[in-house]
Parts: C-alpha cells; structure tokens; sequence
C-alpha cells in the first residue's frame, strides 16, 4: 500500500503561471542546489539525475497541465514514488496558493523512518517558496537568483 504525504497549502505571491514556468524545466532545479551539492548531479528539460547520500536517484516529469499542476515520477530510484506540484489561483487575485503531494511504495522499515522527515521536507519546501515570493530571505540567499524580488 502507498503512503500518501501531503504538505501544508501556502500562498505565494506570484501568479499560477509564473511559478508553473519556474518548475515546469528540470534544468531549473541545478539552480537551487548550493555549491557543494551540484557535482554529479545532472538534468534535461524532462528529468534530474544524481547521487544523493550514496543512491542513485532520478526524477522524471510523468505529466505537465498548463499552469496547474506538475507530475514526477521516480526514474531510477531505491523506491517507487511520485509527487505533484499544485498551482492553484488563490483568492487574492496575482497569488497562488501552492502545496505538494507525494505517494510512495515504501515497507514497513522506511515508512518508519522517513514518513515524518519526509513530511517535514515538504512542508519546508512550500513554506520557504511563499516565504520567498514575500521578500523573506535566509541569510545569505540572493532571491533575483530565483526571479524573486525583481
């Protein structure tokens, strides 16, 4: 049975359409990775390549709906999964509201292991784009690097 994460809805202060162009080429994500983590780490418009603490792991766009949602899938991966991006037009007009789920063949072991980190990283995610889509930056982080704070 598949376990099934989802993160927290955020609002972000960007239109559906421009964080739907941010995400939909996967060459996009080399450019959220520090420094020390790029090395080995490959991408295409379809699909992200890399090792991630001694796994060989790939994600590949399953299915692109025009400015709403993202689909990936596993490609080479220790586990069969996938996740999906919503860009959902939020009730403040020029705002998305946006979350992500991600549904996972995982035993009994793993499930134990990582379901709540793995709840944790989404949530994480969605919190630091509306965050950014804010002008609420980490220390250090240059958001026109993003197309944030133009």
């Amino acid at each position: 049975m598949a376990t099934e994460i989802k993160s927290r809805h955020a609002t972000v202060s960007r239109q559906p359409y421009e964080l739907y162009m941010a995400f939909v080429d996967m060459r996009n994500f080399l450019q959220f990775l520090p420094e020390d983590k790029k090395e080995g780490i490959t991408a295409d418009y379809d699909s992200v390549h890399g090792k991630v603490q001694g796994f060989d792991i790939g994600v590949r766009v399953a299915e692109r709906v025009p400015y709403s949602r993202i689909d990936f899938r596993d490609d080479g991966a220790p586990f069969q999964f996938s996740l999906s991006m919503f860009f959902d037009p939020a009730a403040e007009a020029g705002k998305t509201d946006f979350h992500i789920e991600f549904s996972a063949e995982l035993n009994f072991m793993m499930k134990m292991l990582l379901g709540s980190k793995l709840k944790e990283a989404l949530d994480k995610v969605v919190t630091s784009l509306a965050d950014a889509s804010e002008g609420k930056m980490p220390e250090g982080f240059d958001p026109s690097q993003y197309g944030f704070g133009k």
